[in-house]
């Protein structure tokens, strides 16, 4: 949820969703496409780096195993 809280707080978004008097300029169709990709991706991204972590950490166990 750290990643939709990060991507609402952003000034780029804020511009979008109308943060200015009487909600001009704004475009819920940029937070419609926007939003399904930073959900993927806060849900995406920390499974991946745990991933390689955990990759990384048993390479150097094995490698210090055989050497």
């Amino acid at each position: 949820m750290g990643a939709v809280w990060l991507w609402g707080a952003s000034d780029r978004t804020q511009r979008h969703l109308g943060n200015k008097f009487e909600n001009n300029g704004q475009d819920l169709g940029a937070a419609l496409v926007e939003l399904p990709f930073v959900v993927v991706a806060g849900m995406v991204l920390p499974g991946l780096l745990w991933g390689l972590g955990a990759w990384l950490l048993t390479r150097r166990g094995r490698s210090q195993a055989h050497g």
